[in-house]
């Protein structure tokens, strides 16, 4: 199209990353994927912490670090062909941006900011440019989550009438996320998971927040957000979905689905780093399945290098990221005001492949963490990304 940015063209079949944060997500998850996905490695780091980039570069062999304040050299350098972004959520649009204008494509962590109005900052910068983006929901990729779009798409569970899911854990007071108020709490942080589960299962968009429920338990240490809020929203054709979120709760990540003739049941759903499992029934027959412990990570991270190397668009688009948005504000709406908050009118125009995008890479052993931990504390530690 005319006027857009033309990628930098990727030589030979390898995408080469810079990693923009080195946080708990990109330390724990992404690095240790990277090697196995066969199209990917990185070449550069952004971080303001010198030590934390040596130590982690001589774990990968990475020695071009730059901080954050040189990031526009990063782009201009010719040494990489697209970005990793797990800053902040509230620091998204601040690098995707100038990474898009400059045509170098962007995988950024979910959500893809923290308004839709960002989002929009963000769609339209990728709009102009043939750089593509995609926000790392790395469940679209994984095969327990996938069969259960097919069983749901394949009617056998009938008329689906309802989804309900609880996402909760122990966070320490200590983490970032407990830190930075209402746009680092669960809403943001563990909340894309059941509204983007509700709306892949359901493939459609919530029309209304019926309410929303926050409380604050004081002995949980954290600032001023609510530390678990309880959702109901609203879907075409009579469908209700609840869940549940919390950073002050044993650690429960679970959702159930039910339909006229049949049901789903998948725990643990969203974790990474464990296997997923599912009971499915149909009328009196109930089975059990528990699916193998993938690399969720590095199967994303493989998926994008490949719609980069292939020329094809990614799924989770920045669309995707601001669907999810959406309903956030609406939740904050509903907080704010006690009551039922209407949803603007919105269609989603791409739903999720599950033939083409099935990653079955194995399940890598987590490294040791430089200058950053876990956000769970004590034996509660979890993943949340």
């Amino acid at each position: 199209m005319t006027g857009q940015t033309i990628p930098r063209p990727v030589e030979g079949k390898t995408v080469r990353y810079a990693f923009v944060g080195l946080g708990d997500i990109a330390q724990e998850a992404m690095l240790p994927g990277v090697a196995h996905t066969g199209n990917s490695e990185v070449t550069a780091f952004v971080t303001s912490d010198p030590e934390k980039a040596r130590r982690v570069g001589e774990q990968y062999g990475v020695t071009d670090t730059y901080g954050y304040e040189q990031f526009d050299a990063l782009l201009a350098s010719g040494t990489i062909d697209a970005i990793y972004l797990a800053t902040p959520n509230w620091r998204h649009a601040e690098f995707a941006i100038p990474a898009l204008k400059a045509g170098i494509h962007v995988l950024v962590e979910k959500p893809l900011e923290i308004s839709t109005e960002k989002c929009r900052e963000i769609m339209a910068a990728q709009a102009s440019s043939s750089a593509k983006l995609m926000v790392a929901y790395r469940l679209h990729f994984e095969p327990a989550t996938l069969a259960t779009i097919d069983l749901i798409r394949s009617g056998k569970l009938g008329e689906i009438l309802t989804f309900s899911s609880t996402f909760t854990q122990m966070v320490s007071p200590e983490n970032h996320r407990a830190k930075n108020g209402v746009v680092a709490g669960p809403i943001f942080d563990v909340g894309p998971y059941p509204i983007n589960a509700v709306r892949f299962l359901f493939g459609d968009e919530p029309t209304e927040v019926v309410s929303a429920v926050g409380v604050r338990h004081p002995e949980a240490g954290f600032g001023d957000f609510d530390d678990t809020v309880a959702v109901t929203l609203r879907f075409p054709n009579n469908r209700l979905a609840q869940f549940v979120l919390s950073y002050y709760g044993n650690v429960l990540d679970s959702y159930a689905v039910v339909g006229t003739e049949g049901s789903v049941e998948v725990n643990p759903a969203y974790m990474y780093g464990k296997p997923l499992e599912r009971t499915v029934t149909l009328g009196e027959s109930k089975s059990h399945e528990s699916f193998e412990n993938t690399d969720h990570f590095g199967g994303e991270l493989k998926y994008f290098s490949d719609c980069i190397l292939n020329g094809t668009d990614p799924e989770p688009d920045a669309e995707e990221g601001y669907a999810d948005l959406r309903v956030i504000e609406g939740i904050l709406k509903a907080l704010e005001s006690g009551g039922p908050v209407r949803l603007e009118p919105f269609t989603r125009t791409k739903r999720i492949d599950t033939a083409r995008q099935v990653q079955s890479l194995p399940a890598q052993a987590p490294p040791d963490l430089v200058n950053t931990s876990n956000p769970g504390r004590g034996k509660d530690k979890s993943p949340l990304n």
